[in-house]
């Protein structure tokens, strides 16, 4: 008989995930754990910032793949009685001394991370001389002075006991580490720490899971609540990093990390649907978003998204992103392959912070610098390695990035607050996440496992395929479309997290399906 088989299926069940509820505050994060102590912060009488912070911090020591001290991101900030939001802008910038001659091109094109031409020893993607300015803490530090109510020595106590705990040894940890074993091994404190003996750590077969520490992390932590943030910019622990940096052949300098300040800029605002969305703007996904939603303004939105809204927001995305690389003169990686996390939080009062925050690539640079334990991003690959060039590398230079935090205001109240780990990815689950909670009145449970589309580029749609066969059908008619599984891994589509307070207080929240260690958690 002839027989086709029928495509692989990596998780042959149905995935769900639960949501939180609540009349006070709520933390959602990639990271259980870290919702949890962004809660029991809310608990100890701090707001939404001090809450958003204290996750932040937690989640350095809970998902050191995505984020953490060595990164740096954007966040949303929209206080309770305050007519607009705040951004508080800790995005990346290139050490002043970064040479581009540094980066000799091979002549050939990097096609396993993203479409760069490809560069010598990859010196660009991972090592010292892909390292960005680390600006997560003084983002971070910023944002708590700047709105917070706690000490920050207080804010950071669940991180520090988090850190001292260690890093869950799970199958989860196992995939992460392994898929960046091959350039861990590189560098001697990463294969230290991240491969024992040569190979990634693993689950107990059964049992319990173990923890194991992750270098000196607990004890930079614990200097930073006592001596306070700048000192990572201006004390011992950023003497640490320059010395180890320059040790590897880096170019990060003490001028670089005293220099290092975030910014606190106005939230760009976007009038969509009777409700007005707040975003970061400038060198975010935030320009490209309204130029999908432009495109989106007289679209159908009926009982819930059919076959013609999706071909809609296909065509939408396709166009803004021809419209985005075409204006930036190719200057922008959209083909990136990215690690990121983002959390959600909103407090007893109303305040919603949403936040994303990156090392960049999964495991960043792949260095971890001895002396603190930092984990160091590898910010430098967002900039196209070729001379001349819109987004060429250089020194001092900011680069364009895919984050979007959203906070979607009703009135001047903040009403849904949202984001989205996942790189180039992120823009389009976003914008499905809010579409289908404010266009198509969903609970945030039902826009959580909502299956979705994705398009990172002026070509070709991913379609999740649990979407009807109608759907799909009309996505492969109007253009190259890929059907494919929403799994762990591979990773074919963003992982989002949202928050809604509607005007009674009550508060829901949910985090991606398919993402395992991720939860809201709602104040008792």
């Amino acid at each position: 008989m002839d027989y086709t088989p029928a495509q692989h299926v990596t998780q042959n069940w149905s995935l769900t995930k639960p949501s939180a509820t609540g009349k006070r505050g709520m933390v959602v994060s990639q990271v259980k754990a870290a919702a949890e102590a962004g809660v029991a912060i809310l608990d100890a009488g701090g707001n939404a910032i001090d809450a958003a912070v204290g996750t932040a911090f937690a989640l350095a020591a809970l998902e050191p793949w995505n984020s953490g001290l060595g990164g740096i991101g954007f966040a949303l900030v929209h206080r309770a009685g305050q007519s607009r939001a705040d951004v508080v802008d800790f995005g990346p910038v290139a050490p002043r001394g970064l040479n581009p001659s540094a980066f000799k091109l091979t002549g050939r094109m990097k096609q396993d991370l993203f479409a760069w031409p490809e560069v010598e020893d990859d010196a660009n993607i991972h090592g010292p001389l892909s390292f960005a300015v680390p600006a997560s803490v003084a983002g971070y530090s910023k944002m708590h002075a700047t709105w917070g109510k706690l000490p920050f020595a207080e804010v950071l106590a669940p991180a520090i006991a988090l850190a001292k705990r260690g890093l869950a040894q799970d199958w989860y940890t196992t995939i992460k580490v392994a898929a960046s074993a091959a350039v861990l091994r590189k560098y001697d404190e990463s294969a230290r720490i991240y491969l024992p003996g040569g190979l990634p750590p693993i689950a107990p077969y059964q049992g319990s899971t173990g923890y194991f520490r992750l270098g000196n992390l607990p004890d930079t932590l614990e200097r930073l609540a006592k001596a306070g943030p700048r000192d990572f910019y201006e004390g011992d622990i950023a003497a640490s990093l320059v010395a180890d940096t320059k040790a590897m052949g880096g170019v990060l300098s003490a001028e670089d990390l005293r220099s290092c300040e975030a910014r606190i800029l106005q939230a760009t605002e976007y009038r969509w649907r009777n409700r007005t969305l707040q975003l970061t703007g400038g060198l975010t996904a935030a320009p490209t978003m309204m130029r999908v939603l432009d495109q989106m303004a007289g679209a159908d939105f009926g009982k819930a998204p059919d076959a013609a809204w999706y071909v809609a927001f296909a065509r939408a995305m396709k166009t803004a992103y021809a419209e985005r690389l075409e204006g930036l003169g190719d200057a922008d990686p959209m083909a990136a392959e990215t690690c990121t996390t983002h959390l959600t939080v909103s407090d007893a009062e109303g305040s919603m912070v949403s936040m994303t925050t990156t090392l960049l690539s999964s495991m960043g640079s792949r260095v971890v610098l001895p002396t603190s334990g930092v984990l160091m991003n590898n910010g430098v690959m967002w900039f196209d390695p070729r001379p001349n060039q819109p987004n060429s590398i250089g020194g001092g230079k900011r680069p364009l990035t895919n984050m979007s935090p959203i906070i979607l205001k009703d009135g001047d109240r903040p009403w849904l607050a949202a984001g989205a780990s996942g790189g180039r990815r992120i823009l389009a689950a976003v914008a499905q996440v809010m579409s289908f909670v404010s266009d198509f009145g969903m609970t945030v449970d039902q826009a959580a496992h909502q299956p979705r589309i994705d398009v990172s580029g002026p070509e070709g749609v991913s379609a999740d395929m649990r979407l009807p066969a109608d759907v799909i059908a009309a996505l492969i008619a109007d253009g190259p479309t890929e059907v494919v599984e929403h799994a762990v891994m591979p990773i074919n589509f963003a992982c989002p997290n949202v928050i809604v307070r509607d005007g009674t207080g009550e508060t829901r929240g949910v985090s991606d399906a398919a993402s395992p260690w991720s939860a809201a958690v709602a104040q008792a």
